[in-house]
């Protein structure tokens, strides 16, 4: 994606950006709304990223263009950060990092041109947001020759989103994309927040490096992108973010995390709880204590177990968390019939987006179309089909095209 982003930035700006950063888009593997409760949510930072190049200015002002918009440049003073609505409204995530960085004792830089080219679909709950606040954020502190730990880097794109944004999301996406490796999962405590990589079953990095053959056990993701709506500022969001808060006030907690399954159950049947709120309670408490079994399943290369886990995920998400779709337990219900799946379930906040599915490794693109001929049959439009891997995390690239390409 260097090149591209190379060419994009010299017809939008007529010259090569001096730093350039990239950021991977990030499935969520399990943990569906529990970032924000205070639990425990694993994802996976995946091979589709986003790229942005930035250049500065030495009169103030700051211009972002991104190939996604055909080009149109966003021109804007360096005195004046506010938000930006309708098609300008993709500037919002870099002005977010800028406006963050005061408030972690970093500077931002005046004036800049910035660009952002991607091959990650916008949309389909692979997070392509906190990619490009964590992309902005370290080719600003790239630009301006300062350096802060993952940690902060990621609180950065957090706040960006959470104060600047108006999303109410939690540590997940940021922490994934940011903490992401190779051959891995990303878990987090959302609570610290504590990062861990989680060892992935599949091939060694000597077998990969080799081309060896891909043993029996060995999981693949596929991502079916529904094309349908997924806008969580609309407000969706918001509303499960708000009923978890009830849920935790009626059950006298600060956060759903610090229930158990059992005293969840036992609370909730003397709080007399709205049957919507009670729903939300129970989804949360048993999709943390299913995030754990996941991590067990793993540890000792239990695939089969984790796909049945993420399957689970997805009814909970689908009748007690309410935030799926017909489209999407379509593709779950299809899935979990075809040969080779483990498990499927929704990806991200929900309420439109795309299904995950873990296979083997015998799992083929023709059986995936399969999967999508049905869609289209019944939905009358075609999911996309990604076959993704993971991949590392958010990280500053070498700026100029001779350089050693990352992807």
């Amino acid at each position: 994606m260097r090149a591209p982003l190379l060419a994009h930035f010299h017809a939008a700006f007529g010259r090569e950006p001096a730093v350039i950063a990239r950021a991977p888009g990030r499935i969520e593997f399990i943990g569906n709304h529990i970032d924000y409760n205070g639990g425990t949510v694993i994802g996976a930072a995946i091979d589709r990223s986003l790229w942005v190049g930035l250049a500065p200015r030495d009169d103030g002002r700051r211009r972002f263009a991104a190939a996604h918009t055909g080009g149109a440049i966003v021109e804007l003073p360096a005195d004046r950060v506010a938000r930006q609505s309708g098609p300008a409204d993709w500037v919002n995530y870099p002005l977010g990092v800028l406006a963050a960085f005061p408030k972690f004792g970093l500077r931002a830089p005046a004036g800049f041109e910035l660009c952002v080219v991607s091959d990650l679909p916008v949309g389909a709950g692979l997070s392509s947001s906190a990619a490009l606040e964590l992309a902005a954020a370290l080719a600003f502190l790239d630009i301006t020759q300062q350096q802060v730990a993952r940690e902060q880097l990621v609180a950065i794109g957090r706040h960006a989103e959470n104060h600047f944004v108006g999303v109410p999301c939690g540590i997940l996406d940021q922490g994934v994309c940011g903490f992401g490796r190779k051959g891995h999962l990303v878990f987090i405590d959302c609570r610290a927040p504590r990062f861990e990589l989680v060892p992935l079953p599949g091939r060694s990095g000597k077998e990969e490096r080799e081309g060896r053959a891909r043993r029996e056990g060995d999981a693949r993701f596929w991502i079916f992108n529904t094309h349908t709506k997924h806008a969580l500022i609309d407000g969706l969001y918001a509303e499960r973010h708000r009923e978890c808060q009830e849920a935790a006030r009626a059950l006298g907690v600060a956060q759903l995390a610090e229930l158990s399954p059992e005293t969840s159950a036992a609370r909730r049947a003397k709080a007399h709880l709205a049957p919507e709120i009670a729903r939300r309670a129970q989804h949360v408490v048993e999709e943390i204590a299913r995030v754990e079994a996941v991590r067990r399943a793993l540890a000792r290369g239990d695939l089969r177990t984790t796909g049945e886990l993420l399957t689970a995920s997805h009814r909970s998400s689908q009748h007690l968390f309410e935030n799926s779709t017909p489209e999407l337990d379509f593709l779950v219900d299809t899935l979990c019939t075809t040969p080779g799946v483990y498990g499927a379930r929704l990806s991200g906040g929900g309420f439109g987006g795309a299904v995950i599915a873990l296979t083997d490794a015998h799992f083929t693109r023709a059986q995936a179309e399969t999967v999508a001929a049905r869609y289209t049959a019944r939905f009358g439009n075609a999911p996309e089909i990604l076959e993704t891997q993971t991949a590392d995390g958010a990280q500053a690239v070498p700026a100029s095209i001779h350089a050693p390409a990352t992807e």
